[in-house]
């Protein structure tokens, strides 16, 4: 995939520069494994949008991929907000269809973000999930990440990963 171009909305609140890097729609594919799962590969869309107050809106989709790349069925789901802070810490507020709501705490280090779960919280229908750490980082203008997780009495360890290329660069939101 071509690279897209980018430049940083002049809107863009002051305190979200650090995180101008993320702007835009990105799209790629992933990896997944847990003990209890089968691996899997999958594909993604990640948006990071703004409207010039200090945060990122975030959402994220998936899908299964069969062997042949074909998207089969949805996956995963989740949407929140990215809120800079001072000191380049970093706090990330998500919630997922599936019944789970996170609070993130972490450090943006120009363009690498490292994230751990402070909070879960779960309705009485939500799977187990514990806890969580995710890293991004841009390398040779693809968004890297990982995401390692704590669910189902198993400890923190790998679970999804994946490369994400710049599909659109940031169009502002019409409100």
């Amino acid at each position: 995939m071509p690279s897209i171009p980018f430049q940083i909305p002049t809107d863009l609140h002051p305190d979200c520069m650090k995180l101008a890097f993320l702007l835009g729609r990105w799209e790629g594919k992933g990896q997944g494994d847990y003990p209890t799962i089968e691996p899997f590969s999958f594909g993604h869309e990640v948006v990071f949008s703004h409207n010039g107050k200090p945060f990122l809106y975030y959402t994220s989709r998936s899908w299964l991929l069969d062997e042949e790349g074909t998207a089969v069925r949805p996956l995963a789901m989740e949407t929140g907000f990215w809120r800079p802070q001072p000191d380049d810490a970093l706090e990330v507020v998500l919630a997922h269809p599936t019944g789970v709501a996170e609070v993130w705490y972490g450090r943006v280090d120009n363009a690498k973000v490292e994230l751990a779960t402070d909070l879960v919280a779960r309705t009485a229908t939500a799977k187990e999930y514990t806890g969580g750490h995710r890293l991004y980082g841009l390398v040779e203008g693809a968004l890297l990440w990982t995401f390692d997780m704590a669910a189902m009495g198993q400890s923190i360890q790998p679970h999804l990963w994946g490369r994400l290329e710049r599909a659109e660069p940031l169009t502002p939101p019409s409100s």
